[in-house]
């Protein structure tokens, strides 16, 4: 059913932004944005927030330059963020470009940490939508006292649901910690 006039029908369009509300035709949209504006952006916000913090698919490549990551945990960077994972030549690069432009995400643009707490917290966030990187990197962060108070059993526990997610490092540092 059409949100501005109310007829019905198959070839209704739905609104773009926030797919909620479905119209006949642009006349109708134009005519019902003013009543539909500010559920609309707020819906579109929650769309995008959904969309940038549920858990990235697992990839086997640099979302920068494509190549594949490096087997070896310590050649990768972990965006806390957005929970992108960078091979280190990327790291590098995005670090050295930090002098000429604001200190922002490549990907989310979001302002980087400027503490370990702000980090931290950032991890926290990205652990309650699921993520497993953001569980390993907290257990690091736990076992070597980066940021928080050192406490291995926690870092453990962090590890077991990261490696219940399918992260393969979890595996090995539990394996290491017994």
């Amino acid at each position: 059913m059409c949100a501005a006039c109310g007829k019905g029908g198959d070839n209704l369009k739905a609104c773009t932004a926030c797919k909620l509300v479905r119209y006949c035709n642009v006349t109708c949209q134009k005519a019902h944005r003013p009543q539909h504006k500010k559920e609309c952006k707020k819906r579109a916000s929650e769309i995008f927030d959904e969309a940038l913090f549920k858990a990235p698919p697992p990839t086997d490549e640099c979302p920068i330059c494509f190549f594949p990551l490096p087997l070896i945990e310590e050649e990768t960077h972990y965006q806390s963020c957005c929970g992108k994972i960078i091979c280190l030549g990327c790291a590098y690069g995005d670090f050295h470009a930090r002098e000429r432009r604001a200190c922002i995400c490549p990907f989310c643009r979001a302002p980087l940490e400027s503490s370990p707490e702000e980090e931290i917290e950032r991890l926290n966030k990205r652990i309650e939508v699921g993520d497993a990187e953001a569980m390993y990197t907290l257990g690091c962060n736990y076992s070597t006292g980066e940021g928080v108070p050192q406490d291995f059993k926690k870092a453990l526990e962090l590890w077991h649901r990261a490696a219940k997610l399918g992260c393969a490092v979890s595996h090995y540092n539990i394996g290491r910690a017994y």
